[in-house]
């Protein structure tokens, strides 16, 4: 169930209460893509840096090591040893992903194993069976995401194909749902608006898709070419035509700044794998801006990456210790930039939600957006 507790213009603050404990929105949900953070963090790690919601790759985990498996296992949260909602994406953007590798058609998309090269097929159905194998908390529906910019036949060809495997997920979520062994016979799902950048095919799929009555809806296919105004203009068209008592998930999109600007938009979950895969390369997010912890005015820096932060890292070590770490290969190195980083949005949600809550959303954003554009000069 969702509850709309408070908006600030068109920033939502709500709660979404599932089988597997409540959601506090705005939501950044942290990316397990094969069941685990890269970066090398555990469960524990996660539950310690107050993540909400772990994002699971549900293409990935068919290819290797396999939903059957996991579910013998007892689902992906058990399988991972963590608590809290699970959210698994449906496998369309690692098929538009493999471009060269797939071929669609109505049944579904026919591809090669990124692993072993071995011919695959995911299609709605197939989708919904692997992540009720999963018995994740939230399925998406199994969709197409197009490049920005495509062709406008295309993108309509796409989206009314996109709306037809919707309605074929919502079929098959609700048999599996009531099979009397289903890993969560209570798993939501959300289905995906389309329609590349295109102002009215966005706006047609949405109230297309929101008379359906779905648990939740994101909007996809976007940061996929496209400037990032255009990404934003995109969200001020669509999302008014999206149900405001469901909640709404923008995909794969997410610096600081993107985030802030979704929220301002309407926007109560957000992924991306930013703050993992900058973390492995030794950049990190502070309140100053953006660090990169090689460099060299670092060497002998005893301060923590931002000392306003109150994550593990910050707390024990120093900007010199974690140079040396990434200087010298050590994984550990990687390992606290992560974690820095995944701390670093989750206090950001944090910061965000009680904005809202204590109306200085507006004064918050601005403030928020100054301090995290940028890199860091000290």
């Amino acid at each position: 169930m969702y509850v709309l507790k408070k908006k600030s213009g068109r920033a939502k603050r709500a709660t979404l209460t599932t089988v597997h404990g409540i959601i506090q929105t705005p939501v950044f949900m942290n990316v397990a893509t094969a069941a685990a953070i890269k970066g090398g963090l555990s469960a524990e790690d996660l539950e310690g840096i107050g993540t909400q919601v772990a994002l699971c790759n549900t293409y990935h985990l068919h290819v290797r090591p396999g939903s059957e498996l996991i579910r013998k296992l007892g689902g992906v949260r058990t399988f991972m040893d963590w608590k809290g909602p699970v959210l698994t994406d449906s496998g369309g953007f690692q098929v538009f992903s493999l471009a060269g590798l797939r071929k669609i058609r109505e049944e579904g998309v026919s591809f090669s194993s990124h692993v072993d090269g071995r011919k695959m097929f995911i299609g709605p159905e197939e989708s919904m069976r692997i992540q009720s194998n999963l018995g994740s908390t939230i399925a998406m529906a199994f969709d197409e995401c197009v490049s920005n910019p495509s062709p406008r036949g295309y993108v309509e060809d796409s989206v009314a194909r996109t709306t037809r495997w919707l309605l074929r997920c919502r079929e098959e979520i609700s048999r599996l749902n009531a099979e009397p062994d289903a890993v969560n016979p209570r798993q939501l799902l959300f289905g995906i608006n389309q329609g590349g950048t295109y102002d009215d095919l966005r706006i047609d799929h949405a109230k297309e898709i929101a008379a359906m009555d779905l648990d939740g809806y994101a909007v996809g296919g976007l940061a996929v070419g496209e400037p990032t105004e255009e990404m934003y203009h995109i969200l001020d068209v669509t999302v008014p035509y999206l149900p405001d008592n469901k909640p709404t998930y923008l995909m794969g999109v997410g610096t600081p700044a993107n985030i802030l600007e979704g929220v301002d938009r309407g926007i109560d979950f957000f992924d991306c794998v930013y703050p993992s895969r900058n973390g492995r390369h030794g950049h990190v997010y502070t309140n100053q801006g953006r660090r990169n912890m090689l460099n060299a005015r670092y060497a002998e820096d005893n301060r923590p990456i931002d000392e306003t932060c109150r994550c593990p890292v910050c707390r024990r070590y120093s900007r010199a210790y974690i140079r040396h770490l990434l200087k010298a290969g050590e994984i550990l190195g990687l390992r606290l930039c992560v974690m820095h980083n995944l701390y670093f949005y989750n206090m950001m949600m944090v910061e965000i939600r009680r904005a809202i809550d204590e109306d200085y959303w507006p004064e918050y954003k601005a403030r928020k957006l100054s301090a995290v554009e940028g890199h860091a000069e000290t």
